[in-house]
C-alpha cells in the first residue's frame, strides 16, 4: 500500500512533540511491512532518515516553469533531492503561479517553522501538494495535525483519493478554550473533508466529537508511542548533583501549565531544601515563570536551561529524579514515555491522553498542586517507591511501540479504501 502523507516537522529538525510522533508512526507503519510512504514537509535539511520513507521538500517542488539544466538543479538542491524528482515534478505544474513569489528554480520557500506569517505558508504548502499529488503514486492521503489539512484536502480534489487526518491537538487544547476562530475553522474544515479522523486519545476523540461536530463513527483513537532508545543514548550518564532533581521538559506555554510546577516547587522547598528544579524549554510563558519563580523565593533552587533537543534532552532526563508533566490540556504527551525509558519516575496530570495507557506512574490534576508536591516528595523521600516507579515503568513502556499503533493506522487506511 502506498500513503502519501504530509507533515510540518520530522526528526532531528523539530520544535516539539509533532514531529516526534510523525516520525515514529512512519517508521512503525513501515516496520509493519508492504508499506510504501512518502512523506512531505516545507523544509527539509537533507539529513533526515530516508530508509523507511520518501521525503520531499516542499521548498524544492516548483510551481513555476523555469528553463534550468540538470546541472544547475544539482549544484542547489542536490543535497535534499534528486534533480529528476525535481523535474519530473515540474511536469506536473498544473496552473499559472508566475504571480507568486519563487525563487531561480520556480520554487516557495519555507521557513518549515511557526513565524507570523504561518497562514501564508499553509495556503503557499497547499498549493504545493497539487503538483505533488499529480505526481505521485499512492492509495490514500494522510495530514498530520492542522497546519497540513488544507494540503491534504487539495490532493483529495485533485486526485479523489481517501483522506485520512491525524489530529494530534486541537486549538481547544492550545488556546485553554479561547479558540482563535481561523483556527477552529481549518481544523473543522479538515475533519468534514477528511474520510476517517485518527486522534491521539480518548480525550481529543471527545473534543473532535462535541466541539467540531463530528460523527463519532468517523473518529477512531490510536495513542501515540516512543522508538526505542538506542544503547548510546542509554548508557549516557549526565552528572547528577548531591540534591535531587525535578524536571519539567516542555514548551513553557498556557497549555502545558508551567506556573503549577512552580507553584508545587515552592510547596515542596518549604519543607525539603534537597531538591532542585528544571523547567528545560522555552515559550511566552518564560520570562513569567522566571518572574515566579523569583516572588516564591525560590529562585535559587530553579534552573531554566532553555530549549533542549536531540541528545540534550536524554542528558537532561539521565540527571533527573522525577519526571513533572503537568499540562492543563494534553491530547497525549510523549515526554513522559521518554522519560521511563530512561528510568525516571513520573508525574502526569490526569488531563492528559497517556494517562489513558500509563499504569506506572503518579496521576494528579494539573491544579492540584498539594498533590503534586506530595508525589514530588514521596518519589524524592521514598527510594522503595522510587525503585517501584522506575523498574515497572521500564517494563511497562517497553511495550508501547510505534508499530502496533502503525498496524492500527494501516487498518484504518483499508478500511476507508474498502478493502
Amino acid at each position: 500500500m502506498k500513503a502519501l502523507m504530509f507533515g510540518w516537522e520530522f526528526p532531528p529538525h523539530i520544535l516539539g512533540g509533532l514531529g516526534t510522533a510523525s516520525y515514529g508512526l512512519t517508521k512503525g507503519m513501515w516496520e509493519c511491512g508492504d508499506m510504501d510512504i512518502t512523506f512531505v514537509i516545507p523544509k527539509p535539511f537533507g539529513d533526515e532518515d530516508k530508509s523507511f520513507a520518501k521525503i520531499i521538500g516542499a521548498s524544492q517542488t516548483p510551481i513555476v516553469w523555469k528553463d534550468v539544466t540538470y546541472d544547475y538543479v544539482e549544484s542547489r538542491i542536490g543535497k535534499l533531492m534528486d534533480p529528476h524528482e525535481y523535474f519530473r515534478l515540474r511536469d506536473h505544474i498544473y496552473a499559472d503561479f508566475n504571480y507568486m513569489l519563487t525563487n531561480d528554480l520556480g520554487c516557495i520557500e519555507f521557513s518549515g517553522k511557526y513565524l507570523d506569517n504561518l497562514l501564508e505558508e499553509i495556503n503557499n504548502y497547499s498549493i504545493v501538494a497539487g503538483v505533488i499529488a499529480r505526481t505521485e503514486e499512492f492509495d490514500v492521503i494522510h495530514s498530520h495535525d492542522w497546519l497540513t489539512y488544507p494540503a491534504g484536502i487539495h490532493a483529495k480534489q485533485v486526485t479523489g483519493k481517501p483522506l485520512v487526518i491525524h489530529v494530534h491537538a486541537t486549538d481547544y487544547d492550545r488556546s485553554r478554550g479561547n479558540v482563535n476562530p481561523t483556527v477552529f475553522n481549518i481544523e473543522r474544515d479538515g475533519m468534514i473533508h477528511a474520510d476517517h479522523i485518527i486522534t491521539v486519545s480518548n480525550l481529543t476523540r471527545k473534543t473532535v466529537i462535541e466541539k467540531y461536530g463530528i460523527d463519532p463513527a468517523k473518529v477512531t483513537t490510536v495513542h501515540n508511542a516512543v522508538v526505542p532508545l538506542s544503547q548510546e543514548l542509554l548508557d549516557i550518564k549526565a552528572p547528577k548533583p548531591k540534591e535531587k532533581v525535578v524536571t519539567f521538559l516542555g514548551r513553557i506555554t498556557m497549555q502545558k501549565g508551567p506556573e503549577y510546577f512552580v507553584e508545587a516547587a515552592a510547596k515542596v522547598l518549604k519543607n525539603n531544601h534537597n531538591v532542585r528544579f528544571v523547567m528545560a524549554g522555552s515559550g511566552d510563558m518564560m520570562d513569567k515563570m522566571i518572574t515566579l519563580a523569583a516572588e516564591r523565593g525560590i529562585a535559587d533552587r530553579f534552573h531554566f536551561p532553555g530549549f533542549q533537543k536531540g541528545k540534550q534532552v536524554y542528558e537532561m532526563l539521565s540527571a533527573s529524579d522525577v519526571y513533572v508533566m503537568p499540562s492543563v490540556s494534553e491530547p497525549f504527551g510523549i515526554s513522559p514515555l521518554e522519560a521511563m525509558q530512561m528510568g525516571v519516575p513520573s508525574i502526569i496530570s490526569k488531563q492528559s491522553g497517556c494517562a489513558e495507557i500509563l499504569d506506572n506512574v503518579i496521576k494528579t490534576d494539573y491544579w492540584d498542586i498539594d498533590a503534586m508536591a506530595d508525589a514530588i516528595n514521596s518519589i524524592c523521600t521514598n527510594d522503595a517507591l522510587y525503585q517501584q516507579l522506575k523498574e515497572d515503568g521500564l517494563k511497562e513502556v517497553a511495550q508501547i511501540t510505534w508499530d502496533k499503533a502503525g498496524k492500527k493506522v494501516i487498518d484504518i487506511y483499508n478500511k476507508v479504501l474498502g478493502r
